[in-house]
Formats: structure tokens, C-alpha cells, sequence
């Protein structure tokens, strides 16, 4: 890597970081079969998914990571170097208590993982938001949504089928064995020095929050709040149905996986490197609005579906692939302009407010597109699915119009 530029150098051990990120999610992700393998109930197995809760709670903490961290070693990697070798070795640690030996054990080994990964999410994203300015970011966030995708592909298919041969010893010791790999990256990582106004705020806690709060309460903070929170709502109203919709018109499980999870896989990691270089072409705002519209193209397209009876083969897996691309291309592009959007001095502890704001954005229409679809039918629920995210785009006009970030005033200075 050392004939490599260093824009490069950064982009690639940033994929490789998010990558990390992946595995254990990956990993998760799959733990189903193994518990299910070891007598857990249904109900239980479906409860362990609680266990992500750290990174639902990360942004009570997020404010420590910019506050804390050695400059002269690397602000964020003296965050992710310790945290990727906690992580290592939770790993090993889980090696030895599978799910039919020790149960509870194995509970709270998942839980640390969370825990440690939640965690290092919040410094490399603040990373990332030190590392690249501008339209950089577009590339920064495909580094980030791909590498990612490619860690839960590691993590959870390939060394899943592999524990075939490995065991499930030989699976969790070669995650620990992948982690070790990322974190030597890591350490060729050189760090920009923090500018003036960004080491004044970082001297006190208090100056964090207090900066971070003022981001956020601002004008132009409060309409990207609502912005990140409400733009995926329709998306996630129809996607918690799709595969049922399929499935009640006569598709079997196995066709269902190969067209969304092969087909809709390579969508849409191709419809992330496409929103990503979008990013770097056009300002991000525009990016913004064009993936958005061609998600809401692939989510009319998904209403078509629901005219036929039933849909073909072939229409599915184009508009499969339609959708996988679009929300691919959107997700990439959005994260992109969040990074743009957060203030350097508060980098981890703003993005991370936006990326919490917007998981949680998704949860209510997730959560009742059943009880909507049972009331409406699924042609119905698709159609006000693809009208709120039609709507939503009334939201980038007021973005448009506001400053990037709210410029510290006279009469509110960091404490001293």
C-alpha cells in the first residue's frame, strides 16, 4: 500500500473499517440457524434480536469519542485500534461457547460485540467526515455502504457455509482472524490535525454537547432531522411487504431468495457505487433528488406489480432490480449529504445523531405495514408507500435555501 496516494490509502482503509463493521452484523444476521440448531424457541430467537441495542443507544456516548482521543497517536484511531482488538477478542472468546454449550455466555459475548461495534461506528464515521470534504464524500460513502455489505457477506453466507467444514470454532476465530487484518491497516492510517476552532471545541465535554445541541436546534439542523427521518418512511412501508406480497401470489421461498437476495444483493451494491459516484460529480443536494426520484420510479414500479395476477417471473426480477438499485443509489447519496451536512468539530457525535435519527425514522411503518396492508390490501398500501416518498421531496426545498452548518456567534463562544 505504500506506492498508494494517500486520498487512496484513506478510501481503502476506509472500506476495509466499514468492512469490519460488517462481520459481526453478518455474523448476527445468521446466528438464527445456530440457535434454532440448539433447541431456542421461535420466541426467544426472535427476542435476541434486542441484542442490537447499542446501536440504538450510541449517541448518549457519541459526544466521549470526539471529546477523547490522543492527537498525536490519531484522534479517532485511538478509539478504533483498542475497540478493533476488544473486538478480536470478544470473538475468540465466543469460539468457545457455543450456543449448545453455554447459552447465557454466548448472550452476553453478542452484546459486547454490539457494543464495541456500535462504538467504533461512531469513530469512523467521524473519521470519515475528518478524512474527505466536499463531493469526496460521495466516494467515502460507497467505501462505506459496500464495504459494509461486503462484511455481512463475509460474516455471515460465506464463513456460514464454511462452518460446514470449520466448525463453529473455526467461523468465530476466523472473524477474530479478519478483524486482526483490518486493525494492521488501520495503523498506516494518518490522521489530520485537528484545525483551531475544531481543537477549541474538543477541549471540554461540555463544549461538545453544547455544540452539537446547537447544530441541531438550529433551522437548518431541525429540517435535516426531519428530512433524515422521514425519507425512507414509504420505502419501508413496502418493503415490509414485498416478499409476503410474493409469496401470497404463488412464489415459493427458494425463487423469492434467488431474485431478491442474489438479483437484489448485486442491485443493490451497483446502485450504491452509482449513487456514490453521482455524489462526486453533482452537488449532493441534486444527488439527493435524483436517487430519490428514481426510488420513487422503482416504487411505482413495485405498484404495477400489484395490477397483475399474477406478476411474472420476469417482471419481478426487473422491478426487484429496480428497487435494490434505486434504494442502493439513494442510501449512498443520503449518507453522503449527512456527512456534508454535520459539523467537523462535532463530526462523530452529529453524524451519529443523524444515522440514529434515521434508523429509528424507519421503525413505524416497518412495524404496523402489516396491520396497514390487512386494512388496505397490498396494491392500496404500495400506492401510499410510493405517495409518501413522492411527498417527501417537498422537503429538499427548505434544505436547499439553509446554511450547511450553523456558525458559531459571538455571543455564544465555547466555554474556556
Amino acid at each position: 500500500m505504500s506506492g498508494t496516494p494517500p486520498a487512496r490509502r484513506s478510501l481503502v482503509i476506509l472500506f476495509l473499517l466499514y468492512f469490519a463493521q460488517g462481520l459481526p452484523f453478518g455474523f448476527q444476521k445468521e446466528l438464527a440457524a445456530f440457535l434454532r440448531q440448539a433447541g431456542m424457541s421461535l420466541t426467544n430467537i426472535t427476542l435476541a434480536r434486542g441484542l442490537s441495542v447499542p446501536w440504538l443507544l450510541k449517541a448518549l456516548w457519541a459526544p466521549l469519542v470526539d471529546r477523547y482521543g490522543s492527537e498525536s497517536f490519531g484522534r479517532r484511531k485511538s478509539w478504533i485500534v483498542p475497540l478493533q482488538l476488544l473486538l478480536a477478542a470478544t470473538f475468540v472468546a465466543a469460539a468457545f461457547f457455543p450456543p449448545e454449550v453455554s447459552l447465557p455466555a454466548l448472550v452476553g459475548l453478542i452484546l459486547l460485540m454490539n457494543f464495541l461495534t456500535a462504538t467504533q461506528d461512531i469513530a469512523v464515521d467521524g473519521l470519515a467526515v475528518d478524512l474527505f470534504k466536499g463531493q469526496q464524500l460521495g466516494s467515502a460513502n460507497v467505501a462505506q455502504v459496500v464495504g459494509y455489505k461486503v462484511g455481512m457477506l463475509v460474516g455471515g453466507g460465506l464463513l456460514l457455509r464454511a462452518s460446514a467444514n470449520i466448525g463453529w470454532r473455526g467461523m468465530l476465530l476466523a472473524l477474530a482472524g479478519l478483524i486482526i487484518l483490518v486493525l494492521l491497516a488501520t495503523l498506516r492510517l494518518r490522521e489530520p490535525r485537528d484545525t483551531s476552532r475544531v481543537a477549541e471545541v474538543r477541549q471540554h465535554l461540555s463544549d461538545v454537547v453544547a455544540t452539537l445541541m446547537r447544530q441541531l436546534r438550529a433551522p437548518a439542523g431541525l429540517w435535516l432531522l426531519l428530512f433524515v427521518g422521514t425519507y425512507k418512511i414509504g420505502e419501508t412501508l413496502v418493503d415490509a411487504l414485498y416478499t409476503s406480497f410474493l409469496v401470497d401470489s404463488g412464489y415459493k421461498p427458494a425463487q423469492i431468495g434467488a431474485w431478491i437476495g442474489i438479483w437484489g444483493m448485486v442491485a443493490s451494491t451497483l446502485g450504491s457505487l452509482g449513487g456514490g459516484l453521482l455524489a462526486s460529480r453533482v452537488p449532493m443536494l441534486l444527488a439527493v433528488t435524483l436517487t430519490s426520484l428514481l426510488r420513487v420510479v422503482a416504487m411505482a414500479a413495485e405498484c404495477y406489480l400489484t395490477f397483475l395476477s399474477p406478476p411474472l417471473p420476469l417482471d419481478i426480477i426487473v422491478v426487484s432490480i429496480m428497487e435494490h438499485f434505486a434504494g442502493g443509489a439513494l442510501t449512498t447519496a443520503m449518507f453522503a449529504f449527512m456527512m456534508l451536512r454535520v459539523d467537523s468539530a462535532v463530526g462523530a457525535s452529529h453524524y451519529t445523531v443523524l444515522a440514529s435519527v434515521e434508523v429509528l425514522g424507519k421503525m413505524p411503518t416497518g412495524l404496523i405495514a402489516g396491520f396497514i396492508a390487512t386494512q388496505l390490501g397490498y396494491r392500496s398500501t404500495f400506492l401510499l408507500g410510493t405517495a409518501l416518498s413522492t411527498v417527501f421531496l417537498l422537503l429538499l426545498i427548505p434544505l436547499r435555501r439553509l446554511p450547511h452548518v450553523t456558525p458559531l456567534s459571538a455571543s455564544d463562544p465555547p466555554s474556556p
